[in-house]
């Protein structure tokens, strides 16, 4: 559904109750296009999943109000703390006064607790965090995978969807909400030639195959990326398989 006509900001349901919010960076912007993605999960107490990046605030917040009001927020997650990740947390802090951050307990200690506008609420590995309605969602610690010593991720028990942040990001403006076709191959070329004069965004550390397998684990259906689309299948088969090709 498009929410935003000028912006082609949209708001799909990518599994039962979790929408994924696009909203498209043209190539006229960014070179070869690209794309933010936050997810809602609808719920008595629903829980966002990054916020995008403070100008995107108005057309997040516009996208979110076609499915429920943006101050019945309860939750704000996000992997690290990056301003894509978080740019905007504390404009949805200001609407949703019963909402609070949710981070890894690194996350909480060394930047959220600082800069938001309430302490947050600090998961560590393997920790849940159960929603209203009886939603089950399991923090999984990943330092520096793929970046950030911070960083760690939200698996929904109850439609086993992975949110995992940067891990697959794929370049391109116009990205379906979900796809079952190949995402790896668009990860890789994104991570090696997505940006010009951008490094490459891994941080590849000695114990990242060891975090691929713990997310493996999970066994998700679906993979909510944040740039791109999300992604249907098996996932423990392909997080394995970007583990073999990070190396």
């Amino acid at each position: 559904m498009i929410t935003n006509a000028q912006s082609g900001t949209t708001i799909d349901e990518i599994a039962e109750g979790i929408y994924r919010i696009n909203t498209p960076v043209p190539e006229s912007v960014l070179p070869g296009g690209f794309s933010f993605n936050q997810y809602l999960v609808r719920d008595a107490e629903p829980l966002l999943f990054h916020t995008g990046p403070r100008a995107l605030f108005p057309l997040v917040s516009e996208a979110i109000g076609h499915v429920l009001p943006v101050r019945q927020l309860r939750y704000i997650a996000f992997s690290h703390v990056e301003a894509d990740e978080c740019g905007s947390l504390n404009d949805f802090l200001t609407i949703a006064k019963d909402a609070e951050p949710v981070a890894s307990r690194v996350a909480a200690m060394v930047s959220v607790n600082d800069l938001a506008l309430r302490p947050a609420r600090a998961l560590g590995d393997g920790e849940t965090l159960t929603l209203a309605s009886g939603r089950t969602l399991r923090w999984i610690d990943a330092p520096h995978l793929p970046h950030n010593w911070e960083t760690g991720y939200l698996f929904d028990e109850q439609t086993a969807t992975l949110f995992c942040g940067d891990l697959f990001t794929q370049g391109g403006s116009q990205t379906p909400a979900l796809t079952s076709s190949d995402i790896l191959g668009p990860t890789e070329q994104f991570r090696h030639h997505g940006m010009p004069g951008m490094p490459d965004f891994w941080s590849e550390s000695r114990n990242s195959r060891a975090t691929f397998a713990r997310l493996a684990a999970t066994a998700p259906t679906t993979l909510a990326c944040m740039h791109g689309s999300a992604w249907a299948g098996d996932g423990a088969a392909l997080i394995m398989a970007l583990a073999d090709t990070v190396g």
